[in-house]
Formats: C-alpha cells, sequence, structure tokens
C-alpha cells in the first residue's frame, strides 16, 4: 500500500547519504552495463559468423581436384587429378535424385579494358546455378543461361564494381569489354551481400573459356547444390557416398588423404555456429559473473546500511514502529535505488552497443552491429533487481528483529 510519509523518509535518507546512495547505484549499473555490452558482444560475434557463411547458399558441395599422394591402381604417387566436363554428367546420373543444380567453375585472372579504362579482374567460367550459389542479385540484364552454354556466347556479367570502374556510371549493358584480349558483350551487372570484392568479379559461359582455351573441355573445380529436404545428416551421407563416388571415377585410394577435397559449406556453417554459440556462452557466463558479483556488492553494502541505521531503527521501534514496517521502508529504499541506476546501466550499454558500430569494429575484431535484445536486457535488470531486494531482505529483517533497548545502546 502507497505511504507518502514512507516514500518522504526514503527521500530524505537518500539525500543525507548521497555517497552511499551512490555507491550502492554504481555498483548495480556497473554490473548491469558489463552485462549488455558483454552480451551484446557475443551477438555481434555470431553475426559475423552467420554474415560470413550467409551470403553464400549453404547447401553446397565444393569439388576440387588436387596431387594423390598414395600409389593406386596402378598409377604412381604426386598424380594431379583434372576434372572434365564428362565428370559432371557422371555425377548427376548417378545422384539425380539429391542433385539441385551443379556448376563447374574455371578461374583466371584477366586485363579487362573497357575505352580508356582498364583494370585487372578476376574472371570465372561458369553456368547458370552459379548465380544461385553465391547468391548473386541482377541489378540489370540478365545472368548466363543454358543457351549462351551451347552456343558458347561470348558474354560476360559483370559485378557492380567492375561497373563503377570500367563505365563511370554509364550504363554498360550492351557494351562490349575486351578481356584478356577477347570482345565479350555485357548481359548483366550483379551485386553481392559479401561486398566489394565479391562485386569484382565477372562471369563468362564456361563453355567459352574452354573454346578460348584449345577448345579443352578441363574445369578447376565443380560446385554442387544437393537438395534441402535431406537435411544436415542426409548432406553428410551424400559427402561420403560422393566422394567415394568420385575417387572410383578417378582411381584414387580410398585411404589417400588427398586427391579430390569437398567442402561441405551446411557443415562448415555448422561448426562455426557451435564454436560462435561457445563464445557466446563463455561470454555470457562472464557476464553473469559480473552480474552475481554486483548481488554480492549490493549484499555487503546493506549490511553496512543496515548497522548504520541500527541506533535510528532503534528509536522508529521504540516510537511504535512495527518490524513489518522497518523491513519494508529498508526494501522500498533498496528496490529504488536498484531500479533506478539498474536502468541507467541497461540504457548506457544499450547507446555503447549503438555508438560502436562500424567497419572497424568488424574488420579488426569481427564484431558485427552488437546488440542486445530488449526483452533480455530488460528480463536481467529486474532479475538484478530482484536479487538485490532479496539480498536486502536478510540484513533488514535481522535489524528490525533487535530490539529498541539493544538498538539504541548500538555505537
Amino acid at each position: 500500500m502507497f505511504s507518502r510519509d514512507t516514500w518522504k523518509e526514503i527521500f530524505e535518507t537518500i539525500q543525507k547519504n548521497k555517497l552511499r546512495t551512490f555507491l550502492t547505484g554504481f555498483t548495480v549499473a556497473v554490473g548491469i552495463f558489463i552485462f549488455v555490452t558483454l552480451f551484446g558482444m557475443g551477438n555481434g560475434l555470431n553475426n559475423t559468423f552467420m554474415e560470413f557463411f550467409g551470403n553464400d547458399a549453404t547447401n553446397i558441395f565444393r569439388i576440387y581436384p588436387s596431387q594423390t599422394t598414395i600409389p593406386y591402381g596402378g598409377f604412381k604417387a604426386k598424380r594431379q587429378i583434372e576434372f572434365k566436363n564428362e565428370d559432371i554428367d557422371e555425377i548427376v546420373k548417378e545422384f539425380a535424385p539429391l542433385i539441385d543444380y551443379t556448376t563447374p567453375q574455371i578461374q583466371r585472372n584477366a586485363t579487362v579494358t573497357y575505352g580508356e579504362e582498364s583494370d585487372n579482374y578476376n574472371t570465372r567460367g561458369v553456368a547458370p546455378g552459379m548465380q544461385f550459389a553465391e547468391k548473386n542479385i541482377l541489378m540489370r540484364g540478365r545472368f548466363i543461361n543454358t543457351n549462351d552454354l551451347k552456343e558458347r556466347a561470348k558474354f560476360a556479367v559483370i559485378g557492380r564494381m567492375v561497373q563503377r570502374d570500367l563505365f563511370k556510371g554509364e550504363n554498360p549493358i550492351g557494351e562490349y569489354i575486351d578481356i584478356g584480349g577477347s570482345a565479350f558483350k555485357v548481359i548483366g551487372v550483379f551485386q553481392d551481400d559479401g561486398g566489394d570484392n565479391e562485386e569484382r568479379y565477372i562471369y563468362i559461359p564456361y563453355t567459352t573459356r574452354q573454346l578460348i582455351e584449345g577448345n579443352n573441355d578441363k574445369i578447376d573445380q565443380i560446385t554442387l547444390a544437393f537438395k534441402e529436404s535431406i537435411g544436415y545428416s542426409g548432406a553428410m551421407r551424400f559427402q561420403g557416398k560422393l566422394d567415394a563416388f568420385i575417387r572410383q571415377q578417378k582411381i584414387i585410394s580410398p585411404k589417400d588423404p588427398r586427391g579430390i577435397f569437398i567442402e561441405n559449406v551446411a557443415d562448415n556453417l555448422k561448426r562455426n555456429q557451435q564454436f560462435a554459440n561457445v563464445l557466446k556462452i563463455i561470454i555470457s557466463g562472464i557476464a553473469f559473473a559480473v552480474i552475481i558479483s554486483g548481488i554480492i556488492g549490493i549484499s555487503n553494502i546493506m549490511v553496512f546500511v543496515v548497522k548504520e541505521r541500527t541506533k535510528e531503527i532503534g528509536i522508529r521501534k521504540a516510537m511504535g514502529a512495527t518490524p513489518g514496517i522497518i523491513t519494508r521502508t529498508i526494501l522500498l529504499e533498496s528496490v529504488f535505488i536498484t531500479t533506478l541506476f539498474g536502468f541507467v546501466g541497461m540504457i548506457a550499454g544499450i547507446i555503447v552497443l549503438n555508438f560502436i558500430r562500424g567497419d572497424e569494429l568488424k574488420d579488426n575484431y569481427f564484431i558485427t552491429d552488437p546488440a542486445i535484445n530488449s526483452g533480455t536486457a530488460i528480463f536481467v535488470t529486474i532479475l538484478l533487481i530482484i536479487c538485490g531486494t532479496i539480498a536486502a531482505y536478510i540484513p533488514a529483517r535481522r535489524a528490525a528483529r533487535i530490539k529498541p533497548i539493544v538498538a539504541l545502546r548500538d555505537e
């Protein structure tokens, strides 16, 4: 029940004991502030992992050829494995029900020129599926299609940064650029959430790249998208079967650690999510330890406060105040101070998290958009208030039970 006299007494006590009040509140505010900032940093670290792996499709296998290390099937060690167009056909034929799409990739650096502008870019000979694997967003024109592959067309899809560097704001669609001595018509411009580096690529039909390089059928790597419906465990089983199949086709020992390498993006994502979650748990544990130390600090201060006010409590009891009234008054004072400074610390932590956002934090410390859910921040603040109240209750209850004559004799 609201009592004006009780609150008047609380404010008078606070005013008379400014330093004590500040120390109590400061302990609470610092505890909440540290928790909010640390928890927000943990979320920012997790955001970095999600952003790094979220810019590309996650239901992806990237298959790379390499040198063997073990003699096998009549072949010597250190044999360089090569992929060809027919390898993709064999994979699709064997695992068709599990495959969403595939795309080869042939990567070359080349000097690219338009008019008087020139620069060196990474070109990729690909199939239409690369747009989905890389999550490219078309800004203008279109991506490479199957007809371009059949006709070995000299078409190019350029990144946003390539457009900015070479065309200086002009519309590049329909214009011709020189790529390593061959003229290509620009048919599309894309952007990528991965950032500027991802937007410096140039895509051309992989069949055109093979034609330029002597009409061969060699490819550097294979990107394969499996159906998301098979799930993580299904993807892991598929990876094992795919590895065994390619090794059989290319006559590579099952015990050879090299020969081919399959990068499972889904597995990498899960492992890094687990790592990020562990770091987040550690950070949260440290933050909660700070909260606990804050609660202990409140308890110690309240013990001192009650001890300091023992004579005052004795006078009030001698004038007729009941133990319940004395306990309630001390608790209300504690709750008021804890609530006020708790929310001050929470708001300060949120402000700091908003203030420190930026590319420098991301580049130097791998923390992206550090933030804390408002519900979590409020919950922890209320939890600290409750714990602070409990911490104050024990000394308050003990003081309320002291006999007036004993309290009045206290020095």
